[in-house]
């Protein structure tokens, strides 16, 4: 029997990738802040991610079961739209905590339990290597900011026979995207410089989410790399062609057309 441990195990995209490896033969090791029942080869452990002495009691509980985890999947993370001249210092650190430090903290803490073969997932954003629109930015920073520690953390475990790789998913109908609209919803109420600007942003994000894909689509995905025997370091699924185009613009050019559209 493999072992497996999922965090964000009971999101969205957690819960579907949960289900396919349980399906598969692994028993997972589900971990998130809200947890379920226990059932056949699904191990619920509670723990706030963002907090150490939590995460150290989730490896005590992980290690009494076993002594070796063949993978580490990462699903946790938070979703921010916000000005970055007017969002609150709180949420601004909030999200590095959950969307950056988190995964950090839980690699470290369970380190000791992967052995030469073992693989860390880690899901960013396909905003990870792009460069962000406006109201996005302390998103894609995180998700920029967990894709080069992802990239570092493999240059070091490669010395340690584990393989780090990263799903850049884009749009995934979960959750997320609710809270997603909600958060536009309440920006474009509360921002007192971009009034005008955001209930055109509104219209933009919209269309970019209505091209989302099943969370079973990420869930597949991620079994694949896991099983693969020499993974590599970067896979996407579901890009958006516009945002693509928009990056392949001249920086110059890409400011010009943003200004044109949101002004």
């Amino acid at each position: 029997m493999k072992y497996i441990l999922v965090t964000g195990a009971y999101g969205g995209m957690g819960r579907a990738a949960v289900g396919r490896l349980k399906k598969q033969g692994f028993c997972v090791f589900a971990l998130d802040k809200t947890v379920g029942a226990a059932e056949e080869n699904v191990i619920p452990v509670q723990a706030d991610l963002t907090d150490e002495s939590s995460v150290k009691n989730a490896f005590e509980q992980v290690k009494a079961v076993t002594g070796e985890l063949y993978a580490i999947v990462h699903f946790a993370g938070i979703y921010l739209l916000d000005s970055l001249v007017e969002i609150e210092s709180g949420s601004f650190a909030q999200a590095f905590r959950v969307n950056v430090f988190a995964a950090f903290l839980v690699n470290r803490t369970f380190l000791p339990l992967m052995k030469r073969g073992s693989r860390i997932l880690i899901t960013t954003s396909e905003l990870a290597p792009l460069d962000p629109l406006p109201f996005t930015g302390l998103y894609a920073v995180t998700k920029g900011a967990l894709d080069q520690y992802a990239y570092s953390l493999r240059m070091e475990l490669q010395l340690l026979g584990i393989s780090v790789s990263v799903i850049r998913a884009g749009a995934v109908n979960t959750g997320m995207l609710g809270v997603s609209t909600c958060a536009l919803d309440q920006f474009c109420e509360k921002t007192q410089l971009y009034s005008c600007n955001a209930a055109r942003f509104k219209r933009i994000v919209e269309s970019v989410e209505a091209r989302c894909i099943p969370p079973e689509k990420i869930a597949r995905k991620a079994q694949q790399i896991l099983q693969k025997t020499n993974p590599g370091f970067a896979y996407h699924i579901n890009r958006n062609p516009l945002l693509l185009l928009l990056n392949a613009l001249p920086k110059r050019l890409r400011f010009w057309a943003i200004r044109r559209v949101l002004q």
